[in-house]
């Protein structure tokens, strides 16, 4: 028979039953004992001696039989209980009658047991005990009285021991019900406080921003997943910050000294991300304890972009109304001006020059027209050498003017998550200003592109290397603010724009070299394993009407 799993009401009375039992024992083996030791010490007949023996070595027998049965495992039922208290009323009761009388020292023994019925049952069946041991005491006082001829004061004993009983069954019934109040109290708490327990914890493990709680050695007491990823490159590596990192450690160390100090951005490992570290002092009794807060700075960044891009959609509205509409009508009439039959040669040169300075002014404006109105970034896993093998195809296809692109894929298969359309403008951009500078030096269109992996092995980069006449240190300086430009016709808003592209793709784009041998742009692309966050979408004001430009 497979046993059925207990409840912890059933435990519960399990364990006091099996303490119960060992009391019984206990008592048993001084009983039997106290004959041994002395045989004449009840003081009775000779065959009431006897009884007592035989029935004390019988009720040891049976203590240390149940004592046996339940370290061996086996189940108790209610009915076991019942049982056994219920032959401990029969068993005691005879054990004073053989002794002399229900006046005697063994009749005590009776309240302890009405006091366990009511512990181990607290319910009527409680009150049911102390009723039967008043009965047994009654009809045990009256046999007493008749066949042995004890005086009648033994009623009156047996009388007041059962109002005993029943006084020692309702304070019991009493305390238990108090007790079981509590404890079922406490026990709600208990669930209440390890639910609200459970759901902080799942709360501060599904947080963007990285918690640490450490002490001032630095030793690490608690870490959710976003400090796993900000720290160790993955979520669950979480459980395996024991330490704080150097460069974590020494920033709150400058923060302890000086609290007011700002700490600097800092990368725990090559392969993880930019992390800006906030400080702060527990409360009390927690106060040699410190919460450290980490945000994710390209996240940051990516989110004041998405601002930055919503102000300038609605910039670029009066932009269009201001500016665009105007130009429109200068162009025209130049155009006019210059079909003119009565024109000079002079006059001529100068429509020229209007005309072209509104073109530049119109590209001007498509390039910010076309930053504002850029969608969120679609981010998906790429395998960069394969796509760029087919961007370079594309682009050659669209520029049929000669030119040599020289692609080459290093060290494995470089992996990155961005999105497709957006990195194709990007490389297309960088691809135009390195023909155009190739050929001012060498006359000669070539370009040669490099995708490969990081040292830590964990992220993808392309560089895109061309063989212009490079870059002075002030031209470095300002090379991606917007509206820069070395060309005379040039806007200043294709590197700008490809550095932000890159940025909504979680990419950084960088300068590595401007030599007089040429300049190489590399685009570093973020871990593969990282998502970029759900930030809105860039808004394009309502009143922008691109029909009316």
């Amino acid at each position: 028979m497979v046993a059925m799993p207990q409840s912890g009401q059933q435990r519960q009375q399990a364990r006091l039953f099996r303490i119960y039992n060992y009391y019984r024992i206990v008592i048993s083996l001084l009983l039997v004992g106290l004959l041994l030791l002395e045989a004449e010490v009840l003081g009775t007949p000779p065959q009431q001696t006897a009884l007592f023996q035989i029935t004390a070595l019988s009720y040891l027998a049976l203590n240390i039989f149940i004592g046996l049965v339940l370290l061996a495992g086996y189940p108790l039922r209610q009915w076991h209980v019942v049982l056994s208290l219920l032959i401990d009323i029969v068993v005691l009761h005879l054990l004073a009658v053989f002794s002399g009388g229900i006046g005697t020292g063994i009749a005590n023994l009776i309240i302890i047991s009405v006091a366990a019925g009511n512990i181990l049952t607290p319910s009527r069946l409680g009150l049911f005990y102390a009723a039967l041991a008043t009965l047994f005491s009654l009809g045990a006082a009256i046999w007493l009285v008749l066949a042995v001829g004890q005086g009648v004061d033994t009623i009156v004993r047996a009388g007041i021991t059962g109002v005993i009983y029943f006084a020692v069954a309702f304070i019991i019934q009493y305390i238990t019900r108090r007790l079981a109040s509590s404890e079922r109290l406490a026990t709600e708490r208990a669930h209440s406080i390890a639910r609200l327990e459970q759901l902080n914890h799942q709360i501060i493990q599904r947080m963007h921003t990285g918690i640490v709680v450490s002490d001032r050695t630095g030793t690490v007491h608690m870490a959710n997943g976003a400090a796993g990823e900000l720290l160790l490159g993955t979520r669950e590596s979480a459980s395996q910050i024991r330490y704080l990192p150097h460069p974590l450690k020494r920033r709150m160390e400058q923060w302890l000294s000086e609290p007011g100090l700002r700490s600097q951005p800092f990368h725990a490992r090559e392969n993880t991300p930019q992390v800006q570290a906030n400080f702060t002092r527990l409360d009390p009794p927690l106060d040699d304890h410190i919460l450290v807060f980490l945000e994710d700075t390209g996240k940051i960044m990516q989110q004041a972009q998405q601002m930055k891009l919503a102000s300038l959609g609605r910039l670029t509205a009066g932009i269009a109304h201001e500016i665009r509409n105007p130009l429109g009508a200068i162009s025209h009439a130049a155009q006019l001006l210059h079909e003119s039959d009565q024109l000079v040669d002079g006059d001529r040169k100068m429509t020229s020059i209007i005309q072209r300075h509104s073109q530049r002014v119109n590209a001007i404006v498509e390039n910010v027209l076309e930053l504002s109105r850029r969608r969120s970034a679609d981010m998906r896993l790429v395998d960069v050498g394969q796509w760029l093998a087919r961007v370079v195809n594309e682009y050659r296809e669209a520029n049929p003017e000669h030119c040599v692109i020289d692609l080459k894929v290093r060290n494995g298969q470089p992996l990155a998550r961005f999105d497709p359309s957006q990195l194709q403008q990007v490389l297309s951009n960088l691809m135009d200003n390195g023909l155009r500078y190739s050929r001012k030096r060498t006359r000669e269109g070539s370009l040669t592109l490099c995708v490969g992996i990081t040292e830590d092995g964990q992220r993808a980069y392309i560089d895109v290397r061309d063989q212009g006449p490079g870059l002075t240190e002030q031209q470095r300086n300002s090379l991606f603010e917007p509206f820069f430009t070395t060309e005379q016709g040039g806007t200043g808003l294709g590197l700008y724009l490809a550095r932000e592209l890159c940025e909504a793709n979680q990419a950084q784009l960088a300068l590595l070299d401007a030599s007089d041998k040429g300049c190489c742009f590399r685009i570093t692309f973020a871990h593969p394993r990282r998502r970029v966050s759900d930030f809105p979408e860039p808004v394009e004001p309502a009143e922008l009407n691109h029909d009316n430009l």
